[in-house]
């Protein structure tokens, strides 16, 4: 779980940053000739934010993915144990059912035999 927090972190640091940085050029009191430079800079930074962040999306997403397979797996486990817990029940009850019909038709015999 704390890798899962610390990689929606830092992507949520990378977009920050990236936001954070377009807004203070925007805001920034320079010159013309200063903005250009600072923003081709941080134009060429931006295909690695872009890769960094790409590769922290797909990571998580494969985190994610795997948990979820290991989740349905561990449900699937357990449904299947409460089948045959359910199944196995039910024979019982059906035996005990049973027995208890014999039992009720042996007696039922007797009493017409007596009567």
């Amino acid at each position: 779980m704390s890798n899962k927090k610390s990689g929606l972190f830092i992507s949520g640091m990378l977009l920050g940053s990236a936001i954070g940085t377009a807004t203070g050029l925007l805001i920034a009191p320079r010159t013309g000739k200063k903005t250009r430079q600072l923003v081709q800079k941080s134009a060429s930074a931006i295909p690695q934010l872009v890769t960094d962040l790409s590769t922290s999306v797909k990571f998580q997403t494969d985190r994610f993915s795997d948990s979820a397979t290991n989740s349905w797996a561990e449900i699937l486990e357990r449904l299947k144990e409460a089948i045959a817990a359910g199944l196995e029940a039910s024979q019982k009850e059906r035996e005990i059912l049973s027995e208890t019909e014999t039992k009720n038709s042996e007696v039922s015999v007797v009493i017409d035999t007596e009567g």
